[in-house]
């Protein structure tokens, strides 16, 4: 009920502020693990890519700092985030989206694992590959287009924009399960990568 509710609440304030404009939900499998990766521009990122993903819930992986906050950390563990320590390879982290996955719910992720402040995409880290390669589900790429207009860095009020979610067709990337080892984990990445700068390049012009 709570992650509806806050799924229903960051749809108003996209609509209202930011004129929202959601394409390819249906490349979203209405059933079975699949993993979302969109590129990571704004505090915004996570609602605008989780709350209409074809009426499915998205757990996201969050940075450990969020839980720790009493009020924030509690409302974000009801909406059915997890942490991860950045920076590091949290293996806890990294097997409960494994776990998620496999038992046939969305995983939401941010491959660059930080914010990018100028808007360019940053390489992928390491973990997006690892994942992938152990859960063996749809990975669908998500471009985040003006939602770092719509919350700006430092910003705490929404501001007026055009706001697109973008969500692609599935990443081939099933040739590189059987691999595994470093090369695959980064061409992985490197996929996921290539396949959201694609989608940004197409609808932001």
């Amino acid at each position: 009920m709570m992650y509806w509710i806050g799924a229903s609440l960051s749809a108003m304030v996209c609509r209202i502020f930011g004129r929202w404009q959601v394409i390819g939900r249906e490349n979203i499998p209405k059933k079975g693990g699949a993993l979302l990766c969109g590129n990571h521009v704004s505090y915004i990122d996570p609602p605008a890519l989780g709350a209409r993903a074809n009426g499915r819930p998205v757990h996201f992986m969050a940075k450990l700092e969020l839980f720790q906050t009493p009020i924030l950390g509690a409302l974000i563990r009801a909406v059915g985030a997890f942490p991860v320590k950045r920076n590091t390879a949290d293996r806890a982290a990294l097997k409960k989206a494994i776990e998620l996955l496999q038992s046939g719910e969305v995983v939401g992720m941010f491959p660059e694992g930080q914010r990018s402040l100028d808007g360019n995409l940053l390489p992928a880290e390491a973990g997006v590959g690892m994942i992938v390669l152990r859960a063996q589900v749809p990975v669908i790429p998500v471009a985040l287009i003006n939602s770092n207009k719509l919350l700006p860095p430092h910003s705490i009020f929404p501001k007026f924009t055009r706001l697109q979610v973008v969500y692609g067709k599935p990443v081939p990337l099933d040739d590189l399960y059987e691999k595994g080892g470093r090369e695959a984990i980064e061409e992985v990445g490197k996929r996921i990568m290539a396949a959201i700068g694609e989608l940004i390049n197409k609808y932001s012009g």
